[in-house]
C-alpha cells in the first residue's frame, strides 16, 4: 500500500516538475532546505517503521512543518547575514546519515539471518539424507 502510495507521489511530482516554471536563484537556497528537511523527515519516517513506532500524524504533520520552518529559519538568517542555511544542511544531513546507517544495519541483520537460516536448513537437510 505504501509502495503505490510513493509511486503516485512520485510520478505526479516529475509530472509537476517538468511543467512547473523554474524557480528563481534567489529563492533556490529555500528550497533547498526544504527538501533537506523533507528528506530528513522522510528518511525518519523509514527508521520509525523499522522500529514499529511509525505514526502517519506525526510524519505528514514533521514533513510539512519542518520544511516549512527550516526554510523560515533561513530567510530569518539572510536577512540576518547569518548563514543559517549552512548549519542546517549539517544537522539535516548528520540526521540523513544517521536514520540510514540504522536502515543498512536493519536489513543487513535481516540479510545475514536469511544466509544463516538457508546455511543451517542445507546442513539439516544434508545430515538427513545421510541418516
Amino acid at each position: 500500500m505504501i509502495i503505490i502510495v510513493v509511486l503516485i507521489g512520485c510520478i505526479l511530482g516529475a509530472i509537476i516538475g517538468m511543467n512547473s516554471p523554474i524557480i528563481p536563484y534567489t529563492y533556490s537556497g529555500y528550497l533547498a532546505i526544504g527538501i533537506m528537511a523533507a528528506l530528513d523527515t522522510v528518511f525518519g519516517g523509514i527508521k520509525s517503521i523499522i522500529q514499529k513506532n511509525f505514526d502517519m500524524k506525526v510524519f505528514v504533520s514533521g514533513f510539512f512543518i519542518n520544511s516549512i520552518t527550516a526554510m523560515f529559519l533561513t530567510y530569518l538568517g539572510s536577512k540576518l547575514n547569518v548563514d543559517v542555511h549552512l548549519a542546517a544542511i549539517v544537522v539535516f544531513v548528520g540526521r540523513i546519515f544517521t536514520d540510514m546507517a540504522i536502515i543498512r544495519r536493519h536489513y543487513i541483520e535481516k540479510w545475514s539471518e536469511r544466509k544463516t537460516i538457508a546455511k543451517a536448513t542445507a546442513i539439516i537437510k544434508a545430515n538427513d539424507k545421510k541418516e
